[in-house]
C-alpha cells in the first residue's frame, strides 16, 4: 500500500477504543478549499462565522506528514506482519523509541492506519473484523490493568465479577475470532521491569502475544535505555523486537520539506506563499527539530491569523505561539546564558 504525503487526523479521537480507531480509520481529509478574494467579500455575516469556524476546525486537525520515521515504520512493520503471518510461535514485534515529542505515536498510528485500510480492502463489507487494537499503558499499570485495557478497546465487560483470567481468555477469544492481526501498544515507558508489578505487566503483555497471532507494535520513550531491554525478561523482548529509533529532525532537506508541506496546508487569505519556507531554520531552532512542536506551532499561528482577521503568518506571530517545555528549553537555556 502507498502511504499519501499528508493524513489528516484528528486527535480528539479516543483511538482506545474500537469505535474511536475506526472513526479514525474511516475519515478523510479535509476539502474545505480556500474562496477567492470575491467570494470572500461576499460572504454574509452567519456564512463568514461558517467559514472562519470551517477554517479554524481545518487548522487545528493534526497534520501528519509522511516522514522518513513514518514511512520506516510502516515498511518495517507491514514486513513484520508477513514474516508473522505463518509463525506459531516467537513472532517477531518492533519497538518505537525515542525522545518525547517525536513522532513515535504517529508512526504506529499510520502503521495501523495502513495494516487496517489494506484489510478492508482485502475484505470489503465484512463488519466483524478487528484488524487492529490500539491500548496505551496506564501508570503504575498493573496486569489486570493492562487486560481491561484490551477489553475496553474491543468494548468487553471488566465488571469486578471478572478476574484478569477471565479478562484475557474474553480478550484472546475475540481477537482470534476478529482476526486482529495488528496489536499497538503505546507508552510502553510507563513499564519498569524493576517492580513487580512493572515484571508483571510485561509477562502479561508476552502471554498476550503467545497466544494472539497478532504482530505487537510497542512505542515509548527512551526505551533502550530503560530496564525493559535488561535482565532475562529484557532479553527476551530485546531477542524478538526490532528497534526504531525516533530522533529530532536536523536542519536539512527533509525539515525543508516538512515546512513546505504544513505550508501549503493553510487556507489564509493574506499569507504569502513561500513565508514559513524562508523561515524553516528560525522554526528549526525554536522547535528544536521536534514535529510535534513544528505543528503545534504552525497550526497555532494559522488558528491565530483566523481569530486576528490578519489571515497571515509571520515570524511575530509564530513567535507568539507558547510551545511545550521541552521545545522551549533549549531557547531558553541559551537565553539565560546571554544574560550572564
Amino acid at each position: 500500500m502507498t502511504m499519501p504525503d499528508t493524513v489528516d487526523t484528528d486527535a480528539a479521537r479516543h483511538l482506545t477504543t474500537r469505535g474511536g480507531w475506526r472513526a479514525f480509520a474511516s475519515q478523510r481529509p479535509s476539502a474545505l478549499a480556500l474562496l477567492s478574494e470575491e467570494e470572500y467579500a461576499a460572504l454574509s455575516g452567519a456564512e463568514l462565522d461558517r467559514y472562519n469556524e470551517d477554517r479554524l476546525d481545518h487548522h487545528a486537525r493534526l497534520l501528519v506528514v509522511a516522514t522518513s520515521t513514518v514511512r520506516h515504520t510502516v515498511t518495517s512493520g507491514r514486513r513484520l506482519v508477513l514474516l508473522n503471518r505463518h509463525a506459531v510461535s516467537a513472532r517477531r514485534g518492533l519497538i518505537i523509541s525515542g525522545p518525547a515529542g517525536t513522532g513515535k505515536t504517529i508512526a504506529i498510528t499510520q502503521l495501523g492506519l495502513a495494516h487496517e485500510l489494506q484489510d478492508r480492502a482485502q475484505h470489503p463489507d465484512v463488519d466483524d473484523r478487528i484488524p487492529v487494537v490500539y491500548i496505551t499503558v496506564p501508570p503504575a499499570a498493573t496486569p489486570r490493568m493492562i487486560a481491561v485495557e484490551f477489553a475496553r478497546f474491543l468494548g468487553l465487560p471488566t465488571t469486578g465479577k471478572f478476574n484478569i483470567t477471565d479478562i484475557i481468555d474474553s480478550v484472546v477469544g475475540v481477537c482470534t475470532k476478529a482476526r486482529t492481526g495488528l496489536i499497538l501498544v503505546d507508552e510502553l515507558h510507563n513499564i519498569s521491569l524493576t517492580t513487580r508489578h512493572g515484571a508483571e505487566v510485561a509477562d502479561t503483555l508476552k502471554y498476550f502475544s503467545e497466544r494472539i497471532a497478532a504482530t505487537f507494535i510497542y512505542a515509548g520513550i527512551d526505551i533502550e535505555h530503560s530496564s525493559l531491554l535488561s535482565g532475562t525478561r529484557g532479553a527476551q523482548i530485546a531477542g524478538r523486537f526490532t528497534l526504531i529509533l525516533t530522533h529530532p529532525f536536523p536542519y536539512g532537506q527533509e525539515w525543508k520539506g516538512l515546512v513546505s508541506t504544513m505550508e501549503r496546508t493553510l487556507l489564509l487569505h493574506r499569507h504569502t506563499p513561500g513565508t514559513l519556507v524562508k523561515l524553516d531554520r528560525l522554526l528549526h531552532k525554536r522547535t528544536g527539530g521536534m514535529i510535534g512542536a513544528l505543528s503545534h506551532q504552525i497550526r497555532g499561528a494559522a488558528i491565530d491569523a483566523v481569530l486576528t482577521g490578519t489571515e497571515q503568518i509571520t515570524q511575530d506571530s509564530l513567535e507568539a505561539v507558547p510551545l511545550d517545555v521541552a521545545a522551549e528549553s533549549p531557547r531558553l537555556l541559551a537565553d539565560v546564558r546571554d544574560k550572564w
